[in-house]
Order: C-alpha cells, then sequence, then structure tokens
C-alpha cells in the first residue's frame, strides 16, 4: 500500500468517524439494507448499484459481506469519490454522474441491478426531482429488485415524540464535536480544504456546487411511499426505523 493509499483511506477513516457522530445507528441501517439485498439475490451473487455513494461506505460493507457481489458506486463529489476510489481499490466501478440530470443512468455498466442502494444523500433534492427519480431507478432494477432509501424520514404519526428523539441525539452530537470525539461536517470540510492532496478537490466541489447544495428537504416516510408506488414499484414499506430515520424499501 502506497502512502497517498494511506493517507486517503485515513481520510474514509475520517468521513466515517464524522457521519457516524450524526447517525449513531449509521450500522443498523447498512445491515438492514444488505439483508434486504440478500433477501433478494439469494445464493447469487448480487449486483448493487450504490446510489449517491460518497466515500463508498455502502460498497466497502457490501463487500464485507458479499466478497462475491459487483457493485457499482455512483456519485458527482470529485472529493468523496477519491476516497471511494481508493478505499474500494478496483474491487468495485465507480462512475460520476448528476442525479439532478435525467440521463445519469447512461453512466452505468449495468442496467439490471439486484439492489440500488442509498443513504442520507437524497434529501439533497426536491420533491419533484426525487419523484423522477425514483422512475428512473425502477428502470434500472431487474424484475423483483430491490431499491432501498435510508434517509431523514420523520414518522408523521407520532411527531411530539420523533422531536424530542431529535433533541436528545442533537445534544449527544454537540457533546461529541465540543469533547473533540469527532468532526462536525464543516470542521471535516474546512480539514479537507487544508488538505494538499483533497485541497484542489475541494475547489473543484466548489465550482461544481457554487452556492453549496440545495436546503434539505425531509418528507416522512409516507410521502416516500407513495411517490415509490407512484413510480411503479410493486411493493413499498418500511424497512427499518431508527428515531427520525427510517429506510424505506421498495420491489420492482
Amino acid at each position: 500500500m502506497t502512502p497517498y493509499d494511506l493517507h486517503v483511506r485515513a481520510w474514509q477513516e475520517s468521513w466515517d468517524r464524522q457521519q457516524a457522530a450524526y447517525l449513531p445507528d449509521r450500522e443498523h441501517r447498512f445491515a438492514a439494507m444488505l439483508d434486504a439485498v440478500e433477501a433478494v439475490a439469494g445464493d447469487r451473487p448480487p449486483r448493487v448499484l450504490d446510489l449517491a455513494g460518497g466515500t463508498g461506505s455502502i460498497s466497502l460493507r457490501t463487500l464485507a459481506r458479499r466478497p462475491d457481489a459487483e457493485v457499482t458506486v455512483l456519485d458527482l463529489d470529485p472529493v468523496l469519490l477519491t476516497l471511494a476510489e481508493s478505499a474500494l481499490a478496483g474491487r468495485a466501478t465507480v462512475v460520476t454522474a448528476d442525479l439532478n440530470r435525467s440521463g445519469w443512468a447512461a453512466a452505468l455498466p449495468h442496467r439490471d441491478y439486484d439492489a440500488v442502494l442509498t443513504a442520507t444523500a437524497l434529501h439533497w433534492l426536491d420533491g419533484p426531482r426525487l419523484t423522477e427519480l425514483y422512475r428512473e431507478i425502477r428502470d434500472v432494477l431487474r424484475p423483483g429488485g430491490v431499491f432501498v432509501n435510508a434517509d431523514h424520514m420523520p414518522d408523521d404519526a407520532m411527531p411530539t415524540l420523533t422531536d424530542r428523539l431529535g433533541e436528545r441525539a442533537r445534544a449527544r452530537r454537540d457533546a461529541r464535536h465540543r469533547a473533540g470525539a469527532a468532526l462536525s461536517w464543516s470542521e471535516w470540510w474546512a480539514r479537507a480544504a487544508d488538505d494538499p492532496v483533497l485541497g484542489p478537490l475541494v475547489e473543484k466541489r466548489r465550482q461544481i456546487y457554487p452556492t453549496g447544495h440545495s436546503p434539505e428537504w425531509n418528507p416522512p416516510a409516507a410521502w416516500h411511499l407513495d411517490a415509490l408506488r407512484a413510480a411503479g414499484f410493486a411493493e413499498a414499506g418500511v424497512l427499518w426505523r431508527g428515531g427520525g430515520d427510517a429506510a424505506v424499501a421498495a420491489l420492482r
């Protein structure tokens, strides 16, 4: 392993720590997603699309559980994709594409995935675009394939409890940040900008997102289920829930 690989993989570890501070049950949602993959793929090597996959966190966990998996990770962020390429070390196909554009699927190496998985990413899209994207995701799945989206999805049947759980989660996260146990989102990006390897890529990222990401849009899980059914999925339901987060799953 070269000094470059060691350097970039340290940043991958730092990213995971930063994300885990925001999502302490992050591994639980990943496990639920991979259970769904195995349920549809059975004994066959699964073909998995890690959508808006960033540093390849889902891809790495997919390959750890199923080394025979055929994995594609797709994202637009040059910083995160650099980390993904180094961490995956040729074990997955890494694709650059913009999910805000309807032609993103043309960049994929396949159009018959067993599973499309995404986590804490699609909240950057607005309602009309996400509605369209759900139809496009259905089209890259094989019949019987599964789509799972894990994200901030409040339970509109329990608004008071969901809010209180969110307050407790924010208090725990703030305490970790104050103690230096993990970097905040802004601190992580500030350090990446100062890094001699990642710094030029952070500048490239700023050119791609000159005003930053759009404001987060977090409808309840029920909205996602309605949108998935309208997109033509045969089944849709909540696969996992933790506080104000949930993973919705849909079968083609």
